[in-house]
């Protein structure tokens, strides 16, 4: 079995969200539909935790978001992870993601390293490889903004 946890994910507005949507329906008319999980709105991963700190996380979270503003992101890049099998679009690091990124985590150790992405595409190396050219054409940088905060259990 898998292993369970939570994951932080700031979610994208809705200018964002249609834009990426966009691309990723150029994708699929290409025929590349990828593994990712569906129905998640476009996002950005701030920090995963394990199950049982549910409670401490919802408490912090409640606290974070008293105090949340929106956070500008500029989506102008686009990149694949070590291994070939995630396609993304990224943003520009600024200090408002970071810290909020760095209030969400907790201190808790995270498996990898903080890297501002949004999943365009997961799948086979050579999937992804093949679609790159198709995102390449359809890919254009943006301004955006962190509108919300939710929890998923995966």
């Amino acid at each position: 079995m898998a292993e369970s946890f939570i994951c932080l994910m700031a979610d994208l507005d809705e200018g964002v969200q249609k834009n990426m949507s966009s691309w990723y329906e150029e994708l699929q008319k290409e025929g590349f539909t990828g593994a990712q999980t569906p129905d998640l709105p476009y996002h950005i991963s701030l920090a995963t935790y394990p199950l049982e700190m549910e409670e401490e996380v919802v408490e912090n979270i409640k606290k974070v978001a008293a105090e949340f503003f929106q956070v500008e992101v500029h989506l102008s890049h686009m990149g694949m992870f070590a291994g070939g099998q995630v396609l993304f679009a990224a943003p520009e690091r600024n200090p408002e993601l970071d810290k909020l990124q760095k209030t969400c985590q907790m201190g808790v150790p995270q498996q990898y390293p903080f890297t501002p992405h949004t999943t365009i595409l997961i799948d086979k190396p050579e999937v992804v490889q093949t679609a790159i050219p198709t995102f390449v054409k359809c890919f254009r940088p943006m301004v955006g903004k962190v509108t919300r905060l939710h929890l998923c259990a995966f």
